[in-house]
């Protein structure tokens, strides 16, 4: 069928429903998981919904650009549109976490001490583990920027490689971070010191891992020669998700590690 427009009327898909039944599953299991600490199948079930509609609706996406052709200027112009607001909603989610410790931390009450960090409150030295993640993290800016520029020059193997790299240091600061929660001196019920740390740093660090599995699927599609010099959008748009994911870090361990120390 021929279309006299330059857009891409998508079929009908069941995949938005079986992605919101496995979040759906998701949610209800980890609720009665924060309540009863018992992880149900519930969580199990909601998981394995979610991975198997990712898979199953990356394919069709890949299947649509790469191999149909549906993807015009027009619709890759709008992509990454699409994308830039994604983004600016990102930044907008995490400005509302340094509005909550700024406000706290500047101006602390009584039932903190008048103090920040409050009393009794043992925070993380800004030199151990929270510096080497910051220089893991700047290094993989490099290298996936390293990556985008081979691409552009078709390097397969450089871009492979820098691709990889990038996904290792990902994968690296997420174990990092992992040991560091595991080893804290205090939890996310240690007051507004406890709640503000553990989830800026949380969410950051669930950012980390959906990067890096963003990066892991335009691996393969890079190893399987889906990307070329002009079409790899999918590649710029993981790209650009892991800068913000960086930028994010920079303020995290400024404000939160080093500042509030």
């Amino acid at each position: 069928m021929t279309h006299n427009h330059p857009y891409h009327l998508v079929n009908f898909s069941p995949w938005p429903l079986t992605g919101s039944l496995g979040t759906c599953f998701m949610m209800i299991g980890l609720s009665s998981w924060f309540t009863s600490f018992n992880f149900n199948i519930l969580i199990q079930l909601g998981l394995s919904i979610i991975a198997l509609t990712m898979y199953q609706w990356w394919r069709d996406i890949t299947r649509e650009s790469t191999f149909q052709g549906l993807h015009s200027l027009k619709v890759n112009l709008n992509m990454r549109w699409g994308m830039i607001l994604f983004i600016v909603s990102e930044v907008l989610f995490f400005f509302s976490f340094f509005w909550s410790f700024f406000h706290s931390s500047l101006s602390p009450n009584v039932e903190l001490g008048c103090h920040w960090p409050p009393n009794n409150i043992i925070s993380f030295n800004p030199f151990h583990i929270p510096l080497l993640n910051t220089l893991i993290l700047l290094m993989s800016g490099i290298s996936v920027t390293w990556a985008h520029h081979s691409i552009i020059e078709n390097k397969k193997f450089s871009s492979f490689w820098s691709l990889a790299t990038t996904i290792f240091l990902g994968v690296y600061f997420t174990s990092l971070q992992a040991i560091e929660y595991l080893e804290a001196p205090f939890s996310i019920a240690d007051s507004i010191y406890g709640a503000s740390f553990f989830v800026a740093t949380g969410f950051h660090g669930l950012h980390v891992i959906i990067g890096t599995l963003f990066l892991m699927i335009n691996l393969i599609r890079l190893k399987m020669s889906h990307l070329s010099q002009t079409h790899h959008f999918g590649f710029e748009a993981a790209a650009w998700y892991w800068h913000f994911v960086d930028v994010v870090w920079i303020f995290l361990y400024t404000f939160m590690y080093w500042w509030a120390n």
